[in-house]
């Protein structure tokens, strides 16, 4: 390497991101995943033939318009194809809605904690990210939320289901909410872990968006539909916010692998949906068990559940790892787990035992 030379010039406000630390995944077949709310199940029937189909014009472009997929989720979904932007995941669709609406000198608002992406995202277009904490229940505070707009807001994201803490927002309490936004205040609902809200009250943002020229949807086929590695989700929205994405979009971001195996993933609805009352059911099992064993546990309408362990999280972090269990852990927060197969529950379930276990034993009690 060659010293005394200037490095290039980068934009200063760089050092301000953060950076995005990804869950960590320890290398192993006998290593259970529960950190990075994957599913559990291979790709569902038909998406791995279609995959191999698909890779023999790899040395072609994808269609950069995803138009067979978006005509596909226009049928299902029952709404105009204009109204439809595909993108690398919906975190990659973030990002773009991001750059159309926020910069230098303005806000980004969002509960917090929530998905993490969110404030790397924001610095990265220089605008200043808003975290309004959680109530004490980790349930958006859709009061100070609305309280905190100003006239330098120019997005407001809703995660619901939030992550990590896999609570809720009511359709009663977000409809308020979106009617008390200024109609010029574009306002995001991450659908990200919609298909495992099973909790009647769950507000279906599809519907909300229909009258609300200012309200986008975000949806991923990540989570239930399996596709995690093939990076392909989606924005539903008016159409002027729509065809700002597509003019920014990335050419050819999004592979013809993953567009022909989202077609068939959403051919296979019965079959995810099956997948997600299973896992549903996996989710409410680990429930059951860690608090009928004392732990504090919030009810949770994701594929994850979250455990609020303050100074504690570190060590229960590395406690999993050691017995060959990865988690996300937030530290100085909790712990996301993702729910996973039978067998990598029940190694967690283990795990947590232990855990308390050697906790009561080293203090004589156990307040986690």
């Amino acid at each position: 390497m060659m010293s005394g030379r200037t490095s290039p010039r980068l934009r200063p406000s760089l050092a301000a991101v953060p950076g995005y630390t990804p869950a960590r995944v320890p290398a192993g077949p006998a290593f259970h995943r529960l950190a990075a709310n994957e599913s559990p199940y291979p790709p569902l029937p038909g998406v791995v033939e279609q995959l191999l189909a698909t890779a023999g014009d790899a040395n072609r472009y994808p269609d950069m318009w995803c138009r067979d997929l978006t005509a596909a989720l226009s049928a299902q979904l029952g709404v105009p194809a204009a109204h439809i932007a595909v993108g690398t995941g919906s975190v990659g669709i973030t990002q773009q809605l991001l750059q159309i609406t926020a910069g230098p000198q303005d806000e980004v608002l969002f509960a917090w904690r929530s998905f993490e992406a969110y404030p790397v995202m924001t610095r990265l277009v220089d605008a200043a990210p808003v975290q309004v904490p959680l109530t004490a229940d980790d349930r958006h505070d859709l009061e100070a939320m609305a309280r905190a707009v100003t006239d330098r807001t120019r997005l407001v994201i809703v995660c619901n289901p939030n992550n990590p803490t896999g609570t809720v927002v009511g359709r009663a309490e977000l409809e308020r909410f979106l009617d008390r936004m200024p109609e010029e205040l574009l306002i995001v609902i991450d659908e990200a872990y919609v298909e495992f809200a099973d909790d009647p009250d769950h507000p279906d943002g599809i519907e909300l968006y229909r009258d609300r020229p200012n309200v986008c949807v975000l949806r991923t086929f990540s989570k239930a539909y399996g596709l995690a590695g093939m990076r392909v989700g989606y924005a539903v929205a008016h159409e002027p916010v729509t065809t700002a994405l597509r003019t920014i979009a990335l050419p050819f971001g999004v592979s013809q692998l993953a567009q022909d195996a989202a077609i068939i993933a959403l051919r296979a609805e019965s079959a995810m949906r099956a997948r997600v009352v299973a896992l549903t059911a996996e989710r409410a099992r680990v429930i059951g068990r860690l608090t009928a064993s004392g732990w504090a546990v919030g009810a949770s309408r994701a594929n994850f559940i979250w455990l609020r362990l303050g100074d504690r999280t570190s060590a229960f972090a590395d406690a999993c790892t050691a017995a060959g269990v990865s988690v996300m852990a937030f530290p100085g927060e909790g712990v996301r787990v993702s729910i996973g197969d039978a067998a990598a529950n029940d190694e967690f379930l283990c795990c947590a035992s232990r855990f308390r276990a050697e906790l009561a034993a080293g203090e004589g009690r156990c307040t986690v």
